[in-house]
């Protein structure tokens, strides 16, 4: 068989599909890739390319999740693989380098040369080092080792799918909770701990087992210092990993409350503030909810999230919202909402604005603040602002069953006091937000 190396057949305009757009931008030309230099499975030049027990070469990323899919045959043979070993195919590796190498005047550029992955056995051994050193107190080489883990991740998503699935995040929690756990000052130990917080970000989320090692006194306890840092990244990786914790540990531990609180404060950037919500909104929640809600109340929560939501985004709206809903279900919680000014024209302002899920805890929070036994000062305050027809038009467009009801009832509250409103025209009052999805 003739391969297509020669000049002539090099460049050819036919498969429009198939063009190397990805290698060099846009080319007048198409240059057609070598057969043998393609993965069978994805038919894209290989990067990586390894032959498995049945002679025939595969990228690698394609043949493992083919492998991981719960195939146990060869694609193109459809044998079944005596051995899951993937040896390196560097011989046609370096002639796809070369290729690539001859045609760089046409914007191809040459496919790297891939680092060995990690195997199952080297994050085994690491992790049992790992452990070793923490229970000896040797910081210096647990921080080595960890960094080493790290390193591998940084290499591959094949390398993260490795490392967590052969009990790194366990091994991890374990070091954590040893080294907080030594009965001495955290800033002693604070570089190891800072050092497995970061690579336990990535492994999430935990199993059920490293959660219960991370949710002791002295590991909630460390994380929640780290919170009240000042390092931008630590902090957000503490807040990060707490969010996993059980809400039974969390609130057995001094400080957690008033770190959350403060975490939402000072945003050190959206992933934070939405994993700190998150964590609030479990607490209250919790059943022991009402405990709870009271004491986030005395801390101001009601004003701290009304501040997020002025100009949040969508995710830490949902879950500013939520958190606000679910505070509105203690009279504390109630009251303080009702005293703030800003409660009513946030929550309707955010009403059919964001998305469904935002739109229903708006209708939810209207609905506790909106009850029988408050003055009409509300309801004429609320019906100024737009929220009659808001409501009908999220009737109109749909929503589900438990916030038609609220809605509904919100309806015949408000209509009982629209005669004694003053009618105030707001572009929100019309209905040309109809025709956009919501």
């Amino acid at each position: 068989m003739v391969l297509s190396w020669t000049k002539g057949r090099v460049f050819r305009r036919a498969r429009k599909g198939k063009e190397l757009k990805n290698f060099g931008g846009d080319l007048e030309i198409d240059i057609a890739i070598p057969t043998h230099f393609r993965c069978p499975v994805t038919l894209d030049m290989m990067k990586d390319p390894v032959t498995v027990s049945t002679g025939i070469t595969y990228d690698r990323d394609s043949i493992e999740k083919w492998i991981e899919s719960g195939n146990r045959t060869c694609p193109v043979t459809k044998t079944e693989l005596t051995t899951f070993d993937m040896i390196p195919n560097h011989a046609i590796r370096r002639m796809i380098q070369d290729w690539c190498v001859e045609h760089r005047s046409h914007g191809i550029e040459r496919i790297p040369t891939p680092r060995i992955p990690v195997t199952p056995y080297e994050v085994a051994d690491t992790c049992t080092r790992i452990l070793s050193a923490a229970q000896h107190g040797d910081e210096n080489k647990c921080v080595e080792l960890v960094s080493k883990i790290k390193a591998w991740g940084r290499e591959s998503e094949r390398n993260k799918r490795c490392i967590v699935s052969n009990g790194a995040a366990l091994a991890l929690a374990n070091a954590f909770n040893s080294f907080s756990s030594r009965g001495l000052l955290i800033e002693k130990n604070v570089v190891v701990l800072d050092e497995i917080l970061g690579a336990l970000v990535w492994m999430r989320p935990l199993s059920e087992e490293g959660r219960s090692v991370l949710g002791s006194s002295s590991s909630i306890s460390c994380m929640v210092w780290f919170m009240n840092g000042k390092q931008l990244s630590t902090r957000q990786n503490a807040a990060l990993v707490l969010k996993e914790m059980h809400v039974e540990a969390l609130v057995k531990c001094v400080g957690v409350f008033e770190a959350l609180i403060n975490m939402i404060k000072e945003p050190v950037g959206s992933g934070s503030t939405k994993a700190c919500l998150s964590t609030i909104f479990n607490l209250v929640n919790n059943k022991r909810g009402v405990t709870t809600c009271q004491r986030f109340v005395e801390l101001g929560l009601v004003d701290v999230v009304l501040e997020v939501l002025v100009d949040a985004e969508r995710g830490v709206c949902e879950k500013a919202l939520g958190v606000l809903d679910s505070v509105c279900d203690c009279k504390q919680g109630v009251e303080m909402a009702k005293a703030n000014a800003l409660t009513l024209p946030l929550v309707i302002k955010k009403l059919l604005r964001v998305s469904e899920l935002c739109s229903s805890f708006a209708v939810s929070v209207l609905w506790k603040l909106c009850d029988k036994n408050i003055e009409e000062g509300v309801l004429i305050e609320a019906l100024q602002m737009g929220v009659f027809h808001k409501l009908l038009v999220l009737l109109q467009v749909g929503c589900g069953e438990g916030t038609k009801e609220k809605a509904t009832e919100l309806l015949k509250l408000l209509n009982s006091c629209r005669s004694k409103a003053e009618c105030v025209h707001h572009s929100s009052l019309d209905f040309k937000h109809l025709k956009n999805p919501f």
